[in-house]
């Protein structure tokens, strides 16, 4: 059963989009709307993934951060996030005013972290490409990789830790020493079809 209806999905796209827009223009950051519906202000996770249209998978990223923790309302959060995708993502120069108009955005709302327990060799087979996404944290790193991510790369299960563990700045298999931290979570993604148009609840290849 999902958490998030599809409106709200829809809702939380269309104030990404007006939230960066807003920010471009104006360098401010925008209140959550008054016919906000009350369910977005409890506290959740999320991340706002921006992408070049009609770009290859492994081309089309321009930005994204998010909170994995539940830290504000969900439609503070949703406003914050996507702000922080557009011009405060390290791995990219700030967004232009001008690339929103062939700019796809992504809303993903994270369940809570959970952290895998048992010995690490057995971390694979406790994990599903399609349907988790993995937080690896170790001493005072961390990496943070969203379900969808290793579908567009044609990942397996060991290879999506490898990738955690080397964004968190790891050594890729850090995840089988005791000491490496590692938690999962879902996520419902909700993206434009096209740049400010219709939105779409996102399936993921292989979830559950």
């Amino acid at each position: 059963m999902y958490r998030i209806r599809d409106e709200w999905g829809e809702f939380l796209v269309r104030l990404a989009r007006k939230a960066i827009e807003n920010y471009l223009r104006e360098g401010r950051e925008i209140k959550p709307p008054e016919e906000t519906p009350k369910e977005l202000w409890e506290k959740m996770g999320v991340f706002v993934t921006l992408n070049r249209r009609n770009a290859p998978p492994q081309m089309a990223l321009r930005g994204c951060i998010g909170f994995p923790m539940p830290v504000y309302p969900l439609v503070k959060a949703t406003i914050k996030a996507a702000i922080y995708a557009a011009v405060d993502d390290p791995r990219f120069p700030p967004v232009r005013e001008s690339e929103l108009d062939d700019m796809i955005i992504e809303v993903s709302v994270l369940t809570p972290p959970e952290l895998i327990e048992g010995p690490p060799e057995e971390r694979p087979g406790k994990i599903k490409v399609g349907r988790d996404g993995l937080i690896v944290e170790k001493g005072i790193y961390s990496g943070l990789l969203l379900p969808q991510v290793p579908i567009e790369w044609g990942w397996d299960e060991e290879e999506f830790l490898a990738q955690t563990c080397w964004k968190a700045g790891l050594p890729p298999d850090c995840w089988l020493e005791k000491s490496t931290k590692v938690y999962k979570f879902t996520a419902e993604i909700f993206e434009e079809e096209k740049p400010g148009g219709p939105v779409r609840r996102k399936g993921l290849v292989g979830g559950g």
